[in-house]
């Protein structure tokens, strides 16, 4: 299995992502450094034969997906939906979950393939514990398990079991969600993980992630906020990662583009001419092709620990490849959890 590595900081990259983050922080999760192909990192990880503009279909042609159990976070819309219909189609069964039972019911039953609809608010660990407690009743194995849904850039701050909304639910909620579905994923073969991040990640603070100001008590910024969400995702991947090394068990977080979904509902209307060719860098199918890439297709199979876009390995911040960092947030996520 492919271990993780540290290739050093990109300081071309950072300096640009901090200028344009400083400037116009909205402008900047539409634009550059996320928008287009990203930076490769260094070293020999294998590169496949898809790019930006592959879609989940391509990159999961040909497969036979039956007998293959995957749960994914967010099915009713977006990049969720569209990997669930894709990853149906091809046999898999999906356990699709939303918020509300209408919304996972009326996703589910819009595909074609076996499908099953969970309920899950991950800003409640009620919540949490009871959709992962049906999960594990079914008493299956789960061959992938996808955290796809999240929030973005809320305009104000909104505290979520007393935290920064953005960090408890896109973060935290996920973190206990996979723990607690640990034993399904562990009676399958070569279970992958696949954790939902952001070339946004580099949007979060100078220190990677405020342990002293996650209530946001202290500091509120709507971007920054985000990008220490998705910072944690990757964090959180990449400690997965190590913990599980061994077991045949794969994490890997992903950038999946800059996409017109769901996810943006918060975001303040455009003022500028701009069309969305001139901001999005991708379509649906293709953002959610590198999820999909990482859920079913051969070649990543062996590889964890890593961070992806455009359905190959690339290069994230520095602060993703540092371990202890990754490590303190997971001692700090267990007891917020517990």
């Amino acid at each position: 299995m492919s271990k993780s590595f540290s290739p050093g900081f990109n300081r071309r990259l950072f300096i640009q992502s901090a200028v344009a983050a400083a400037v116009f922080p909205t402008a900047w999760a539409y634009g550059s450094p996320c928008r287009g192909p990203q930076p490769n990192p260094p070293g020999d990880l294998p590169r496949g034969p898809f790019g930006i503009e592959s879609t989940a279909e391509q990159v999961t042609a040909g497969l036979d997906l039956n007998g293959i159990n995957v749960v994914i976070t967010g099915c009713n819309s977006g990049l969720g939906y569209e990997t669930m219909r894709v990853l149906a189609s091809r046999g898999a069964h999906v356990i699709g979950t939303a918020r509300t039972a209408e919304k996972a019911e009326k996703a589910c039953a819009s595909i074609a393939g076996k499908t099953t609809p969970v309920v899950l608010e991950l800003g409640s660990y009620e919540s949490i514990h009871a959709c992962t407690d049906s999960i594990n009743a079914l008493n299956i194995p789960l061959d992938v398990l996808m955290c796809n849904a999240g929030i973005m850039a809320l305009p104000e701050m909104k505290l979520v079991n007393g935290l920064e909304a953005q960090f408890a639910v896109n973060h935290l909620g996920h973190f206990l969600f996979t723990n607690n579905l640990m034993p399904a994923v562990s009676k399958a073969k070569n279970a992958r993980i696949v954790i939902l991040s952001s070339c946004a990640h580099f949007l979060a603070p100078e220190t990677g992630i405020e342990f002293d100001n996650l209530d946001g008590s202290k500091s509120y910024a709507p971007w920054a906020a985000y990008g220490q969400s998705k910072l944690a995702n990757g964090l959180f991947a990449a400690e997965l990662s190590r913990r599980l090394d061994g077991t045949g068990i794969t994490a890997n977080s992903l950038h999946p583009g800059v996409i017109k979904t769901n996810l943006g509902r918060h975001l303040a209307p455009r003022e500028d001419d701009k069309k969305d060719e001139d901001i999005y860098d991708k379509t649906t199918p293709q953002g959610a092709a590198t999820q999909a890439y990482l859920a079913a297709h051969p070649a990543p199979a062996n590889i964890s620990g890593q961070y992806f876009a455009d359905s190959n390995p690339a290069l994230a911040s520095e602060h993703m490849y540092n371990e202890e960092l990754a490590a303190q947030l997971w001692d700090v996520s267990e007891k917020l959890t517990s």
